[in-house]
């Protein structure tokens, strides 16, 4: 015997779904928290890096990065996840991160 889905309890789950996603797609998208410090490159680094992801990595991350480090995670969202950045961005990018988050 086929089994059917009322539809009144799909739309309420559907808006189960959203009501309980809502949240957390509202409170990631907004980075206004987070202020990263001062310094030359700053600019660069919140235009490139929050193309793709939060600008808290940066800051959870500090504690683990010297400048190899940072050297190596820059190149990686270059090479492997395609970051737009030309050698003057990711050298900017890197002395920017490694001089107000590195270890």
């Amino acid at each position: 015997m086929p089994s059917t889905v009322r539809p009144d309890a799909l739309a309420a789950c559907a808006i189960l779904a959203v009501s309980v996603a809502w949240p957390v797609t509202s409170q990631a998208a907004d980075e206004s928290g987070i202020a990263l410090a001062d310094g030359a490159g700053r600019e660069r680094v919140v235009a490139a890096c929050s193309m793709c992801h939060s600008l808290d990595y940066i800051v959870m991350n500090s504690p683990f990065q010297d400048q190899a480090g940072w050297e190596k995670t820059v190149q990686k969202m270059v090479t492997v996840f395609g970051a737009p950045l030309t050698a003057e961005d990711t050298a900017a990018i890197v002395a920017y991160l490694s001089s107000r988050y590195g270890k």
